[in-house]
């Protein structure tokens, strides 16, 4: 008998007879939603609503913990590089192709999954769902409400699987869970039962707690404003829990835990890149020309979104100071000053760790702050040449809806699980920012123990090469690294770790740590 010896391992993979079992499972509960939203209509939704997610929720969970249960612990990529689906193969486009169609119609033709006009039935797939709905809410599903379920079926129980495949690691068992809780609490149950609460003497604005601006650019509309005011003491609550995630709860927690507290912990885009994303996180693009155009891409998405908000708020901001101390001389030299002591402070106290990318962005935003005192001399709701609304519907079209669903989102078998993260997200882009100022996190590397296997680089879901910094021995401290720890979950030599540290030599020259002419004790002795 011979044996076939490869340092690649066996790179053969078939689905057991199980597995076999729990795909069928989940495409006949997937099946039920095709006919609903074909029009079939079914007698007893509420039924065969149960069935059918009940299905697709079990197939999951059977699928996953059949692809794990007889290997030992530890993360397991077996053959992924090889199969269709996770390497841009035909399946891959299929899924692609499919994904991006469903949030097409999702955003712009919700009528065909069978939304009507208020006051009449909707038909359809939303009609099966608004037993659900009627349940949580009080109110007949919408195309979002349909969207949310899936989403939130999407991160509770591939992060079952996900749990399953990495439960040797106690790190990421637990921000799987807070993720999942996050989904399932805060993004989709607590808006819902806010929903019931509504009446026609008492209202509160659809409020997901864990979305903070930029993310949730709308929050300071007017009509979001209005609708916080007039709920009396608990809209005044949420307005200034939402202002107050801004300039202080969101910069005490990256200060202490770096972005990862938020992209890998809270986020719901973050949950489901991480669960049911999971497969694609090697696709990631590692190239040199792809960090130069995330770089350009996410900060011009930033500034977008900054100078829309100014614009909105001014909008409806008025010029007499008679009662109301925000008027908008008071909010625009405000802003200006704001993002002046921001990249004042950048400038002189971190010039040398940022170098070129300080003055560029200094110089960036010192030319938005000349731009909004310039134009603050023109009146109306034109203060940047359109309709504060144009700017609003434009953001939430291209970055809000083309962007974050149907490419970010849509195309994981393609670009990978992280490329609305990585290319659009201002909020991850402004934790980001933080983090490199001023976070106590970082990821130290052993470079003794490095030997170069790659498998942190491959598996880094935001396109870093890990192991140029681990080979190295150097610090890993990038804007744009989330925390999500796989790196070091994948190294077989434990070469990485995840560390909340004091800001001292956190930012490491690599001549330092290769030990050229330096006193090493001396060095360690620093470092204490």
């Amino acid at each position: 008998m011979s044996h076939n010896i490869s340092a690649t391992g066996d790179t053969t993979y078939s689905l057991s007879l199980q597995q076999k079992l729990a795909t069928l499972l989940g495409f006949t509960g997937l099946f039920i939603l095709i006919l609903a939203t074909f029009n079939v209509s079914f007698p007893n939704k509420t039924l065969w609503l149960t069935l059918s997610l009940g299905a697709i929720c079990a197939g999951i969970v059977w699928f996953g913990v059949k692809q794990y249960q007889n290997k030992i612990a530890g993360i397991k990529n077996d053959g992924i590089q090889f199969r269709s689906l996770t390497s841009k193969g035909v399946l891959a486009w299929i899924l692609g192709l499919f994904l991006t169609g469903f949030y097409i119609v999702l955003y712009f033709y919700p009528q065909y999954l069978g939304l009507t006009e208020e006051g009449q039935n909707n038909t359809g797939i939303i009609a099966l769902f608004d037993p659900l709905s009627y349940l949580l809410s009080g109110n007949p599903a919408s195309q979002w409400f349909v969207y949310g379920t899936f989403y939130t079926i999407a991160v509770v129980f591939f992060g079952v699987k996900f749990i399953y495949k990495y439960r040797h690691n106690h790190y990421q068992r637990l921000r799987t869970f807070s993720v999942m809780f996050f989904q399932l609490g805060f993004a989709f149950l607590i808006p819902e039962f806010m929903a019931r609460l509504n009446s026609e003497s008492f209202s509160l604005p659809y409020y997901d707690f864990k979305n903070i601006w930029p993310l949730n650019y709308y929050n300071f509309e007017q009509y979001r404003v209005d609708e916080f005011i007039s709920a009396g003491n608990i809209g005044i609550a949420l307005l200034i829990f939402g202002v107050a995630s801004i300039f202080i709860i969101t910069p005490i927690l990256t200060y202490k835990y770096g972005k990862r507290w938020y992209c890998s912990w809270v986020c719901g885009c973050g949950g489901l890149a991480e669960t049911a994303g999971d497969p694609f996180r090697h696709l990631s693009d590692k190239r040199l020309v792809a960090w130069k155009v995330e770089r350009w891409v996410v900060h011009s998405v930033v500034v977008f979104v900054v100078l829309m908000t100014t614009a909105v708020v001014y909008s409806y901001l008025g010029d007499e100071s008679k009662g109301y101390w925000l008027t908008r001389d008071v909010f625009l030299i405000g802003v200006a000053l704001l993002l002046t002591a921001i990249f004042t402070w950048v400038m002189l106290f971190k010039r040398n760790e940022f170098k070129k990318d300080a003055l560029i962005g200094a110089s960036g935003y010192m030319i938005v702050i000349l731009f909004l005192i310039g134009l603050h001399y023109f009146q109306g709701s034109q203060l940047f040449l359109f309709e504060t609304e144009t700017l609003r519907s434009t953001y939430g079209f291209l970055i809000g809806s083309i962007f974050a669903g149907v490419i970010g989102t849509g195309f994981y078998p393609i670009f990978g699980n992280r490329v609305w993260c990585r290319m659009g997200c201002p909020m991850a882009a402004i934790l980001g920012f933080q983090q490199r100022l001023f976070s106590k996190f970082r990821i130290t590397t052993n470079g003794g123990q490095c030997i170069s296997c790659g498998n942190c680089s491959t598996y880094c879901e935001m396109g870093i090469d890990v192991r140029a910094y681990a080979q190295k021995g150097e610090n890993i401290i990038r804007s744009s690294c989330v925390g999500c720890g796989i790196c070091a979950a994948v190294c077989p030599r434990g070469v990485l770790k995840l560390e909340n540290d004091n800001l001292k030599g956190r930012i490491n020259p690599n001549e330092i740590l290769l030990g050229n002419d330096v006193d090493l004790m001396t060095l360690v002795n620093e470092k204490e």
